[in-house]
């Protein structure tokens, strides 16, 4: 990879990355939003804006982040983050939040990943009593009960190991369920040919993010 790859590449931030997610929804859908990146999602959608975010816990119509002085300590989401809530918004039980997921009502999820593979299937849950989510929540059930799947996490580990790849080596979520891959580097399709990307990070060449990438990249056009 040329120096000059590198020395002009400016990788989307992750209020960044979750703002272009925010963008992308349509107005009117059903949405869950994962734990890690993707619960900063609803930060980023303006309230003029109909998007009514679902929370496995049981919330439905879940607004953006409190201010630090308007928290209200019995409100959160599944990652047990304070949340707000918006005109209309309700509350219901555990063994409802799941009916209306397993239900196929959601419109997307969008989820976190160790790994995408190039055909969507997706690897986002550990078993290591390390991690700091050691099991699997709700996340089988959003990708296979969801209408679409989205992910938003890094393009690589921290020491530079792709984490778009040909076959997943992690303990696999769900099959073939990636509709589309938001990282800090570009926003990519999940199609029949494997990974398409329609957008980069500024600065970066499509063989640049190649060389960070294991599984085959395409060109939309």
């Amino acid at each position: 990879m040329a120096e000059t790859d590198t020395a002009a590449l400016k990788p989307f931030s992750r209020p960044q990355m979750a703002a272009r997610v925010a963008q992308d929804i349509p107005e009117g859908w059903y949405v869950n939003l994962g734990i890690g990146i993707p619960t900063a999602v609803a930060d980023y959608v303006p309230l003029e804006r109909e998007v009514i975010f679902h929370s496995e816990n049981g919330v439905l119509g879940m607004g953006p982040a409190p201010e630090k002085d308007k928290i209200q300590p019995w409100l959160i989401n599944a990652g047990k983050q304070y949340v707000t809530l918006r005109a209309g918004g309700s509350f219901c039980h555990h063994a409802d939040s799941f009916a209306m997921i397993r239900g196929g009502h959601l419109d997307l999820c969008v989820l976190g990943a160790f790994q995408v593979a190039e055909n969507g299937d997706i690897a986002n849950w550990a078993t290591s009593e390390n991690d700091t989510a050691p099991a699997v929540g709700g996340a089988m059930d959003l990708a296979a009960g969801a209408k679409r799947l989205w992910v938003l996490m890094d393009h690589t580990t921290k020491d530079g190991t792709p984490k778009l790849v040909h076959h997943c080596s992690y303990p696999l979520t769900a099959v073939g369920a990636v509709k589309r891959v938001y990282t800090n580097l570009a926003v990519l399709d999940v199609t029949e040919r494997g990974f398409v990307v329609i957008d980069m990070a500024p600065g970066l060449t499509f063989e640049a993010l190649q060389a960070r990438t294991e599984a085959k990249l395409h060109t939309a056009s």
